[in-house]
Order: C-alpha cells, then sequence, then structure tokens
C-alpha cells in the first residue's frame, strides 16, 4: 500500500489488531469498574504493544528520516529512564529531606527516607551475606529478595498506572450529591490547606454544574472529632465553604466518621435520611486518594466516581507510598500466597535436590 511516496506493507496494518484488542478490552472492563487494579494489566498489554506495532510500522516506511527521529526520541526516553533509575536512592532521600523540613516526623512522612536507605544499603548487605554465610544460605536470600523485589515493583507499577489513569476521569455534571472526604484539622478547629485543596475542589465541581444544568448538587462534608481536635472535622469544613460562598440549603456535615470507609457509609446514610433513593453521587479527596477511595467506595455499596485535588509535588511520593502499602496489606491474603511460593522457589534455586 502507497500513501504519498511511502510503502507501507498491507502486513503491517495486522500488528495493530493487538493493541487494539487489549485497548477494546480495557475500555469495557474499565467501563464496568475504574478502580479494578487488574485493569492496570489491561493498559499496559495495550500500551507497550501499541509502541511495538508503531514501532514495525514506522520501521516499515523505510523512510529514513522518520526511522532517525524516532529512534533518537526511542533513545532519548531510555536515557532518561535510566538515569532516574540509577539515581532512584537519592531522589528518594532528597525528598525525604524536604518532608523532613515542612511536615511532622512520623512513619508515615518517613516513606522515601526508609526506601532510600534501603536501595542504597541492600547491595552492602548482599556483599556481606556473601562473604560470611553458607553458599546455599547466600544464594537463597539472593533469590528470595530479587523475586520479592520484582514483585512488589511490578504491582506497584500496575497500581501506579491506574492511578495515573484515574485521574482522567471527569464524572457527570448532573450529581445529586457531592461527598467531599475529611482530613485533619489545624491547631484543634483549623481547615488545613490540604483540606481547602479537597473543599476548595468540590466547590467548583459545585459551582461548574449549576452553571451547565441549573440543578444544585449537596454538598456533604464527611470528617469525625479526633481525640486532638475541638470540633468535628465535618463541621470546620462545612464553616469554610460556608464562608467561600455555598448557600447553607446545600451543606450538610456527617460528624461521626474515623476512616475513608466510615466516610462513604456514614454519608451513604445521611443521603437515605434525605430521602434520595438512588442518588447520582461524587467524592472529592487528594489526586493521591482517589483510587483507593474508589475502591472503597465499592466495599460501601456506593456506584460513584470521584475527582483528585491538586497535592504539594513533595508530598507526594510518600503519599502514593502509603496508599499502595494500604493497597497491599488489603489484600494480603493473596500476597501472602505469592510471597510463600517465591518462597518455595527460592529454596528450589538455592538447594538442588539430587538428580
Amino acid at each position: 500500500m502507497e500513501n504519498d511516496g511511502i510503502v507501507i506493507p498491507t502486513v503491517m496494518y495486522w500488528v495493530w489488531a493487538a493493541p487494539l484488542f487489549f485497548g477494546g478490552v480495557f475500555a469495557w472492563r474499565y467501563w464496568r469498574d475504574k478502580c479494578r487494579l487488574s485493569n492496570g494489566l489491561w493498559f499496559s498489554a495495550m500500551f507497550y504493544s501499541l509502541l511495538a506495532a508503531l514501532a514495525v510500522t514506522i520501521l516499515g516506511t523505510n523512510n529514513g528520516l522518520l526511522i532517525g527521529v524516532s529512534l533518537v526520541a526511542f533513545v532519548g526516553v531510555l536515557v532518561l529512564i535510566g538515569v532516574v533509575f540509577a539515581l532512584q536512592a537519592f531522589l528518594l532521600l532528597w525528598n525525604a529531606w524536604i518532608v523532613w523540613r515542612r511536615e511532622q516526623h512520623t512513619l508515615a512522612n518517613m516513606l522515601t527516607l526508609l526506601l532510600g536507605l534501603g536501595i542504597l544499603f541492600l547491595p552492602v548487605v548482599n556483599h556481606l551475606a556473601g562473604r560470611f554465610l553458607p553458599q546455599p544460605v547466600d544464594t537463597f536470600l539472593v533469590a528470595f529478595t530479587n523475586l520479592f523485589i520484582l514483585y512488589v515493583g511490578f504491582w506497584f507499577y500496575n497500581y501506579l498506572t491506574m492511578l495515573v489513569v484515574y485521574q482522567f476521569n471527569h464524572p457527570k455534571w448532573r450529581q445529586d450529591y457531592i461527598i467531599v472526604l475529611g482530613a485533619g484539622l489545624l491547631n484543634g478547629d483549623e481547615v488545613s490547606p490540604l483540606l481547602q485543596q479537597r473543599i476548595n475542589r468540590g466547590l467548583k465541581f459545585y459551582h461548574r454544574q449549576l452553571a451547565k444544568t441549573g440543578h444544585p448538587a449537596k454538598m456533604i462534608f464527611s470528617g469525625g472529632q479526633g481525640p486532638d481536635e475541638t470540633k468535628p472535622e465535618g463541621q470546620a469544613m462545612l464553616e469554610y465553604a460556608l464562608s467561600q460562598g455555598l448557600p447553607v440549603a446545600d451543606g450538610l456535615a456527617e460528624t461521626q466518621s474515623r476512616t475513608t470507609f466510615e466516610n462513604l457509609k456514614f454519608s451513604r446514610a445521611l443521603m437515605a435520611a434525605t430521602g434520595a433513593t438512588a442518588p447520582r453521587a461524587i467524592f472529592v479527596t487528594n489526586n493521591y486518594h482517589t483510587l483507593r477511595a474508589g475502591m472503597i467506595a465499592r466495599q460501601v455499596g456506593l456506584k460513584m466516581d470521584g475527582v483528585g485535588s491538586r497535592t504539594a509535588g513533595f508530598f507526594l511520593p510518600n503519599a502514593v507510598l502509603r496508599e499502595y502499602i494500604a493497597i497491599f496489606v488489603k489484600n494480603k491474603r493473596w500476597h501472602a500466597v505469592a510471597i510463600v511460593g517465591i518462597f518455595l522457589l527460592s529454596l528450589a534455586i538455592a538447594w538442588p535436590f539430587p538428580r
């Protein structure tokens, strides 16, 4: 087949069958459930088969300039990935230093520090193990560690893929309720900048929907009172939203919840108490929390989409790691089975059986 002087063999068009198939499966599964982690496998299959099809098609044109530009771009991306991978420990430690200066010194805010130190010292530990441990034990530890890191890294990449994809989610404008999930208050009664971002994002959706459809949504601000707080988070959030122009009639406070699960569960009960039988609703939280919140909404029995508010860049690495750990632990039974399999495979590698 010929197009503008470029000859493309007909067989080249068949390489697009794979990305079209994987893309179709992903689109269907994502339409049914946006928060299923296994969707990431289909998205990755679509993405990499798409790159392969694109490469085969470009090579099939026999166009030197097009091939050269594509090759330079491809090598540039590989070099960038390689540099980031080689410097990942130092980038994590740099982020940990920024977080240490700006945030509280809690374990949740030290995840990048621990991960960075782990990446730096793992080769040293492997070297010492090789010198002082019997060879079968050393081989087992190396095999188990590498396989475990590969397993955890694979699912982290899959989680990160779906988290990024979810950020492109745009709920329909005709919603009955907008649930804003709570977070801790400052000085016991002040809405924090992070929480302000959530409320402002919900207000933005509220006003844009009202302008486009004329249909006002009820906003539910969900959050209980912590031991170091002088008022419930939901009440403080509602007061802030009212100060930003939300009509009193369109604001509700849910003040009993302690977790995201309870945020959504109690908000569902509040919607039912107002007489809503099949309400259209969305939730609002920070962008790093949207995917897990969507999973929890499904547990509660709410079929709803979420929108994410902006999060400070320096805070994202710790927040994303924390979310991944929470999801990983939630599926601990499946992961435990996989880790036992990794353990047995490592034993088989380290201690060969008699033949």
